[in-house]
This record gives C-alpha cells, sequence and structure tokens, in this order.
C-alpha cells in the first residue's frame, strides 16, 4: 500500500520562541524516523498546498483570521503563556491547515491509501476563536469540515496525550463528525472528561478516554477495539482522521503515559484494518523527544503502509481498563 508523506520547508520557519519544546528539529526526527522505516518503496512524498480563506472559515470565524494574520504580519509574539507566533507563523499555519485538504485531494485521485502529514504548527488545541497549545489554526478540523460538508461521516481519533479541546469543541454539536480523544488526565487543558460526550445534534459523537499516568498501550488498544470500532461503525464512518500526537510514548518530557514506539504500530494498524483504503489520514500533533518521535513516526508510517515496524515492545499494564469500561457504559443503547 501507497502512502502519501507530505511536508514543507516554510514549517521549518514557524517561530514558536527561544526554547520551545514545539521545535522545527521535531520535524526532521519525523523524517528521519520515516526513513529508518525501511518503507520507503510504499512512500510518496508531495508538497501540501495552502488552505484558502473560505476553507479556513468553515472552523475559524473572519475576525479571528483577520487578528491571526494582521498579528503575525506586526511581527507576532505571545499569544498566551505557551503559544507564541512570528512574522512566517501565519503563511506556515495556513499550509499547515491545506495539508489536509491536498491530502484528500491526492487520495481521492487514487495516488496512496493513505497519507501522513509532517505538519507545523500542531493544531488540535486551537478552538475557532482561540490559539492555545502551540496551536494556532485546527489542522484536522478544517479537514473534517471540508469532508462532512460533501456529506461524509468522518471519525477523528485523537491519541495525543494531551486532550484536544479544540477539535472538541469544533464539533461537539456535530453529529456529522464522531470525536475520539485517548489522552492523560489530569493534564494541561483540563478538559476531556467521561461525561464530555457532545450536546444537541452531536449527543453521543464525541467519546474521551482520560487515561491515568502510566496508562500503556494495551489499554489504548482495548478502547478502540471495545468502544471505537463499533462506534465508528454506528456512526457510518467514511473516512478516518487521525490527531497523530506521540508525546503519550513514556520517555516524553511532557508527560507521563507509558506507551512506546511499538503501541504506535499497534494503534496504526488497528485504524488501517478499520478505515477503507484511501480514507484514512494522519495528521501530526504533539511529541517531544526526538528519539521517541523519531521511532513513533515511522512505526505509524510503516502501518499505514500495512507493514509492521516495532522499533520497540509494545507496552501493557495494570492501567486504563476501568476507564474504558466507563466510556463503553455512557455508549447509547
Amino acid at each position: 500500500m501507497a502512502v502519501l508523506v507530505e511536508t514543507h520547508p516554510r514549517y521549518l520557519d514557524h517561530d514558536s520562541g527561544s526554547g520551545h519544546p514545539e521545535r522545527p528539529a521535531r520535524l526532521r526526527a519525523v523524517l528521519a524516523g520515516i526513513e529508518s522505516a525501511g518503507v520507503a518503496d510504499a512512500v510518496v512524498t508531495a508538497t501540501p498546498r495552502t488552505a484558502t480563506r473560505d476553507e479556513l472559515a468553515r472552523i475559524h470565524p473572519p475576525a479571528y483570521l483577520d487578528a491571526l494574520e494582521a498579528f503575525c504580519a506586526r511581527g507576532g509574539g505571545h499569544l498566551d503563556p505557551d503559544t507564541h507566533a512570528g512574522v512566517d507563523s501565519w503563511e506556515a499555519a495556513c499550509l499547515a491547515a491545506g495539508a489536509g485538504l491536498d491530502a484528500v485531494e491526492r487520495l481521492d485521485r487514487g495516488e496512496a491509501t493513505a497519507a501522513f502529514l509532517a505538519v507545523r504548527p500542531p493544531g488540535h488545541h486551537a478552538t475557532p476563536e482561540r490559539p492555545m497549545g502551540f496551536c494556532l489554526l485546527n489542522n484536522v478540523a478544517v479537514t473534517a469540515a471540508a469532508l462532512v460538508d460533501r456529506g461524509e461521516r468522518v471519525v477523528v481519533l485523537d491519541w495525543d496525550a494531551h486532550h484536544g479541546n479544540g477539535t472538541q469543541d469544533a464539533f461537539y454539536r456535530d453529529g456529522r463528525v464522531l470525536y475520539v480523544s485517548m489522552h492523560q488526565f489530569p493534564l494541561y487543558p483540563g478538559s476531556g472528561r467521561l461525561d464530555e460526550t457532545g450536546a444537541g445534534d452531536g449527543a453521543a459523537a464525541t467519546i474521551n478516554f482520560p487515561f491515568a499516568a502510566g496508562t500503556s498501550g494495551d489499554a489504548y488498544l482495548a478502547a478502540v477495539d471495545e468502544v471505537v470500532a463499533p462506534a465508528a461503525e454506528a456512526h457510518g464512518a467514511t473516512w478516518w482522521l487521525v490527531s497523530a500526537g506521540f508525546d503519550a510514548h513514556r520517555a516524553d518530557p511532557l508527560t507521563g503515559l507509558g506507551l512506546s514506539a511499538g503501541d504506535f504500530a499497534d494503534l496504526t494498524a488497528r485504524v488501517t484494518d478499520l478505515a477503507a483504503p484511501g480514507r484514512i489520514i494522519a495528521f501530526l500533533e504533539g511529541g517531544y523527544d526526538l528519539e521517541a518521535l523519531a521511532g513513533s513516526a515511522g512505526a505509524c508510517v510503516a502501518g499505514l503502509a500495512g507493514e509492521l515496524h516495532r522499533p520497540e515492545p509494545s507496552t501493557s499494564g495494570p492501567l486504563g481498563r476501568d476507564v474504558v469500561s466507563a466510556a463503553l457504559m455512557l455508549r447509547p443503547g
């Protein structure tokens, strides 16, 4: 199976601030990890396009977009204590948001059977009206909104260690998108409790797994097998979008979960089995230990190609099954 890998040199120009963990070296580590995964024959490289203002406005109001563009044009600075933008950040963010849209177009044309987007800045904390958590525009949400507007049924699976509050906010009342987050709790940004399950037309279309620090990969697989897979089938999913943060790795300096690169190989294989060929896109989110990030990204891309690349053994432990059971109890029916 062919995997589309998209990235852009302008991503390196996004200024996240001096000493910031979300740094350009992350992209270089991701690409090195993909190269080391041994699936070069399956990789199709491409350069993404910029998202248009109308495409961004499906998620972000025009006033927000205007303010963010003007802020960057003035030289940027801190948007909050964690989030910084520079003069080149607006262009990088628009290219990051456009990568998913470009990948959809390429997958529609049959250029590959899956896609992995090595983008920055990341996106899943950006709410429709607020940048936060290193994120300026919500990359995965922009793509999900484009897909549902053409009649698709979308699952967004977010396995970043931090809850994707921005993506949840964007679709909390929209039943066309099934949003699933597996994250450490308590941890920034403080959202993602079990009882956050959607509202209005989006009732029961949000599923959160707030895992305790130390949770290992077997709990994540149980969550997919016992809760996510049947929920996606009931949802009638036609596309899967993955917020592929790798900061749930046990070596990550910002988090306390217990996964390994091998677990990301297993998770990707599960999702690839659930998604139709040509209907799965993974978006890079977090991951701040460069060695762990490289191994995990390589495992993910190999999995999208239908190959098992497990740089480290998968993990198991006693934590997390109670969360899976509790999430299952909250499902309708």
